[in-house]
């Protein structure tokens, strides 16, 4: 039975591709990476858009466009009756995902609130953020631990946002979803235009190009500029995600699955680059030194996109105009990332027979229930990053397998080439896919062996350390319940989801 809803035109659905893929992870990981490892990242980073990323991309893409279900339901027509937990494993890692991203999108909001005071203070003459440090130098700090954890205002707003993108997308697909995107890409795109001319035009900010788009071919010999280049790839298009499986399945017959798939792979990186350009040259015309610019990049995902941004803009004339500006474009990137994860639930209820707004309400249910332990506490959040990011990686080998047992070239063929006027070779399809399956093995080996727990797998006293931040023994518990949990329910899965809807 296929949807009746599809998008009006190839725009809405490249649209709804680039508010998957551009979200908060490009204008708070990226600019780091970007600055940490200048050029020989971005080579790296672009190798692995189009070995890694485009071929996962393509295959989610062809295989939604053809059966129009949900993950759950198209994953087990392509992976067959014994293979449909694959499909709920994707579903759980992305929603996973989705309960403690929506706590971005609130943190998000609570940034945008204190930039927007900021510059109403400003230009009223009020207490600016620039005054609050200067008497007191971690204001911004204080601010960010207040809201991280067991804060109200970030509970609230985490809920009002997901209740937001509910509104959105109970309006269905054209009207909710396509219209949405709209207004949320094109407004993305020109703030990010716009803070990237204002750093550009700061003094010194030159240096932040430099320092960006600058090879140093020392880095090349580093395995962990190999790994972050294709961890950003992965996790920022979204390969691997099944959200573009998701949005896929609302397309029109006869949508070009390569073209649509370069689209929103190059639209995404793009938008990273304009957020580096953005954020790089800021950092470099308002630090001290050079030294303090590349030690500010490098403090980490939280500490420069919470702390480092605004104490930087606070200290130059019209920076609360480019603090606000830089965080309603995150908070616009945040929110366009987070309609599609919901849409994946929904699309997955309806499947099992609720109507869009039944769906789309117990969606909400679902994510203010498990996204409130992230919401309240730092650790909760960071021990859901963790897990369910390396699992994105999982997630991908699922899809990988299901292509190979049904036969690269035969798949290519059957799912990708058909109605696609603009084509790849066989032979990059079939050996990018192939490496890729062990490059995924090699990755999350080597992200569990890094030893971000002191106690990876067993603490001090002998037993199993499932409560640790960052332990193995946490990723590899939740992971295995849910995959006992599929394949335990296969059977029942494959019924609900393929059978009774062929």
């Amino acid at each position: 039975m296929q949807k009746a809803e599809e998008f009006s035109n190839r725009w809405g659905i490249v649209l709804a591709s680039l508010g998957m893929a551009i979200g908060a992870g490009n204008l708070w990981r990226f600019p780091r990476l970007a600055g940490q490892y200048g050029g020989a990242f971005l080579i790296l980073w672009i190798l692995f858009l189009l070995i890694w990323s485009i071929p996962l991309l393509m295959a989610e893409f062809s295989i939604g466009k053809k059966y129009k279900l949900g993950v759950i339901g198209s994953y087990g027509q392509i992976g067959g009756r014994k293979f449909t937990w694959g499909g709920f494993f994707i579903t759980l890692c992305t929603l996973g995902i989705a309960f403690y991203y929506s706590v971005v999108t609130g943190w998000a909001l609570q940034y945008l609130g204190l930039s927007t005071q900021n510059l109403w203070a400003f230009i009223s003459g009020g207490e600016t953020i620039a005054k609050a440090l200067s008497a007191d130098p971690a204001y911004l700090d204080q601010y960010w631990n207040s809201i991280s954890s067991g804060n109200t205002w970030t509970i609230i707003l985490y809920i009002l946002a997901v209740i937001t993108g509910i509104v959105v997308l109970i309006k269905g697909i054209q009207n909710g979803l396509e219209k949405a995107n709209k207004i949320l890409i094109p407004s993305l795109f020109v703030l990010l235009i716009i803070i990237t001319m204002m750093s550009l035009n700061m003094e010194n900010g030159y240096k932040g190009l430099e320092y960006m788009f600058f090879i140093d071919v020392k880095h090349f010999t580093n395995a962990t500029i190999w790994i972050e280049a294709l961890s950003q790839s992965a996790w920022s298009t979204g390969a691997g995600w099944g959200l573009i499986m998701t949005i896929s399945s609302y397309s029109r017959k006869r949508e070009d699955v390569v073209l649509n798939t370069f689209i929103g792979g190059f639209g995404n990186n793009t938008a990273s680059l304009m957020a580096g350009m953005a954020i790089l040259p800021a950092v470099f015309a308002l630090s001290a030194s050079e030294g303090d610019a590349i030690t500010y990049l490098q403090s980490g995902n939280q500490a420069l996109t919470f702390t480092i941004i605004p104490k930087l803009f606070a200290t130059v004339t019209g920076g609360a105009i480019l603090s606000f500006i830089f965080f309603l474009a995150f908070f616009l990137a945040a929110f366009s990332s987070l309609l599609p994860m919901l849409e994946l639930f929904i699309s997955n209820l309806k499947d099992m027979g609720f109507s869009r707004k039944s769906a789309a309400l117990r969606t909400a249910i679902f994510c203010i229930v498990f996204g409130f332990p992230s919401a309240y506490s730092l650790n909760v959040f960071n021990n859901q990053d963790w897990v369910w990011g390396i699992g994105l990686i999982i997630s991908g080998l699922l899809l990988i397998v299901a292509v190979l047992r049904y036969g690269v070239s035969k798949f290519k063929r059957d799912y990708i080439d058909t109605d696609s006027d603009f084509n790849v070779p066989a032979t990059y399809f079939a050996v990018a896919l192939i490496f890729n399956a062990f490059l995924g093995v090699v990755l999350v080996y080597w992200w569990m062996s890094q030893g971000y727990s002191e106690y990876p797998w067993f603490n001090a006293e002998g037993n199993w350390n499932v409560f640790d931040v960052y332990s193995n023994a946490s990723i590899v518990t939740q992971w295995g319940l849910v995959i006992i949990a599929g394949l335990l329910l296969n059977k029942y899965l494959y019924r609900i989801f393929v059978k009774n809807r062929s």
